[in-house]
């Protein structure tokens, strides 16, 4: 498995964000998939134990964006046109969960994309399908800064 690049300041993935999730996602090619690990904190919950659907669908919005990144061209980010989530089963905290993405069509300029947020057991808790776009020209430059930052880190954290 190859690990993906993370960034800075992102909510989901931001080694530098003391708010945020700190994810990690490893491109699994075989399976033509993206696997990341997630155990969402108690201060994200939306009633005790049971994660608020605001922090499920970010990481799915994340997981199945981070899908067209499988290829290891991570120039290629897209943003979120549309995202359609269905909540199957309630998400604990404090429990260590798997995000899966999977690309479903891809082109130049959009993608078509999935993602599973699934329990210690396999069961699915959330899933997603979303629409991905090529943003415009002026807001890929405001994100060159960050370029020398968005870099895998080791697992040791």
């Amino acid at each position: 498995m190859h690990k993906q690049p993370n960034s800075r300041t992102c909510f989901v993935c931001g080694r530098e964000n003391d708010f945020g999730l700190k994810m990690s996602w490893y491109n699994i090619p075989e399976k033509e998939q993206i696997q990341g690990k997630v155990t969402i904190p108690d201060h994200f919950n939306g009633y005790p134990g049971i994660a608020h659907g605001g922090i499920v669908a970010a990481i799915l919005d994340e997981t199945a964006g981070r899908s067209i990144l499988l290829d290891g061209d991570f120039d290629e980010l897209l943003v979120t046109l549309k995202l359609e989530i269905k909540f199957r089963n309630l998400t604990p905290t404090g429990v260590e969960l798997t995000a899966v993405g999977w690309v479903t069509r891809h082109s130049t300029h959009k993608a078509k994309v999935a993602a599973e947020l699934r329990l210690p057991d396999g069961t699915v808790a959330a899933e997603c399908t979303a629409l991905l776009i090529r943003p415009p020209k002026d807001v890929t430059d405001r994100w060159e800064p960050e370029r020398e930052f968005w870099k895998v880190d080791s697992d040791e954290s």
